[in-house]
């Protein structure tokens, strides 16, 4: 049995700058890590966005990837959320080719998983899943039984209880 690398969810705080990504790309990169899932959105004023990334590599090298990225121009704050009490969520439209004749077992699928139909046709539907890594995993997994045309899934978005900032 192979081990999955491990994922840290970082946050970051940037300025809302072209260019700011590239160069926190670059930082990962040089230091080997792989980027698995990134979520980028604007803050409240819109002169600022968070950035939800998730990261796997070395983990000795977390804590100097840090701070090299919180060293760059345009970045507030960095900080590893991975083992802080935080909500998380993430994101999954699915389509299936689903037809009259299989639509009630889709719908059951759907409402055990408290999932929504975004979109319904007669030989079609889209579904939308929301809540945390496993429980979208779960899903997935119980809906390839139909004909998944596409998948779209965001990364992570997170954060933190109580009065420690995100």
């Amino acid at each position: 049995m192979t081990n999955a690398p491990s994922i840290h969810t970082l946050s970051v705080y940037v300025a809302n700058k072209p260019g700011v990504l590239a160069r926190i790309a670059q930082v990962f990169a040089r230091r080997g890590f792989n980027i698995e899932s990134l979520v980028v959105s604007p803050a409240m004023d819109g002169k600022f966005s968070r950035m939800t990334i998730g990261i796997s590599g070395n983990p000795g090298m977390l804590d100097q990837i840090i701070k090299q990225v919180s060293k760059l121009i345009d970045v507030l704050t960095c900080r590893d959320h991975t083992d802080d009490e935080a909500v998380v969520r993430e994101l999954a439209l699915v389509k299936i080719r689903c037809g009259v004749d299989r639509r009630s077992e889709a719908l059951q699928v759907v409402e055990h998983f408290a999932c929504k139909t975004v979109d319904l046709t007669d030989k079609s539907m889209i579904i939308m899943a929301t809540g945390d890594s496993e429980k979208v995993d779960a899903f997935i997994n119980m809906i390839k039984m139909f004909d998944v045309v596409e998948l779209v899934r965001t990364g992570k978005v997170l954060m933190v209880r109580g009065d420690q900032p995100t």
